[in-house]
């Protein structure tokens, strides 16, 4: 199988493809743009995507739209396996009806609204069966000592079944980008850290998950796996845009009905 991978961190992906059987990288080149995944899903090639740093949302659903069911966003800690435990044993009902979703995340980026959000609502979307957001409230930091972006943000989701999601957005330079979620229900709770850290707090867990590796085997493994798809892409775009305005406004943004 032939692998062409186009990443603004293609050393990440290329080398775990290398170490795959039956997989041949053909190209392993810097990108940041729209048009390139656009072109490969018309072609009928399955698409792993990154979110775009920038993009406008005509532009993603062009995306979307070309490329169907073969089209996948990157967002690591949704392949763990403990989150698929953890996320069969919420639709069991383990933790009773869930009402509430807190997470954080700490990235190295700058931006952290679009660097780091995106993978706290993935996780989210994902439990939540896709269900729409219906209102959104965001503060945010922009004062990061002539870096561009936000330095750290407080995101709060209202979905239209009533569950309330809040996420706290940071900027560190040892920032892990791996999240920690927590599910609250009305007989239990239950967490999920993408990131086990030792007690010292410094170093990772030894013999964690290899969250990268998970995702490409299941993007590569025939069907869909449990990443975001070109549709959850877009509620979650649709969300952090919301997330910008409600930052700049000091207002709570309503998201319109699809």
């Amino acid at each position: 199988m032939k692998v062409a991978v186009l990443s603004s961190t293609p050393e990440v992906h290329a080398g775990a493809l290398r170490g795959l059987p039956g997989v041949e990288v053909v190209a392993a080149e810097r990108w940041d743009a729209v048009e390139p995944v656009r072109r490969a899903a018309e072609a009928g090639a399955r698409v792993l995507c990154e979110y775009p740093s920038a993009a406008k949302e005509t532009d993603l659903k062009a995306m979307v739209d070309a490329g169907g069911d073969r089209l996948t966003f990157a967002s690591p800690a949704c392949h763990g396996k403990a989150f698929a435990v953890i996320r069969q044993g919420i639709a069991d009902g383990g933790i009773g009806e869930l009402t509430t979703v807190l997470g954080s995340l700490t990235t190295s980026a700058d931006g952290v609204l679009g660097a780091a959000a995106p993978y706290l609502l993935d996780l989210a979307d994902a439990v939540l069966g896709g269900e729409p957001a219906q209102q959104v409230y965001a503060q945010a930091n922009t004062v990061l000592s002539g870096r561009i972006g936000e330095s750290g943000a407080v995101l709060t989701v209202r979905y239209r079944g009533g569950k309330v999601a809040s996420f706290d957005c940071r900027r560190r330079p040892s920032g892990t980008g791996l999240p920690v979620v927590t599910f609250i229900g009305d007989q239990a709770s239950v967490q999920y850290d993408a990131g086990p850290r030792l007690l010292d707090g410094d170093r990772p867990e030894l013999g964690g998950e290899d969250l990268n590796a998970l995702m490409l085997k299941d993007f590569l493994a025939d069907g869909a796996g449990p990443g975001p798809d070109g549709r959850a892409a877009l509620r979650t775009f649709r969300i952090v845009q919301a997330a910008y305005e409600s930052a700049h406004t000091g207002q709570p943004v309503d998201l319109p009905i699809d």
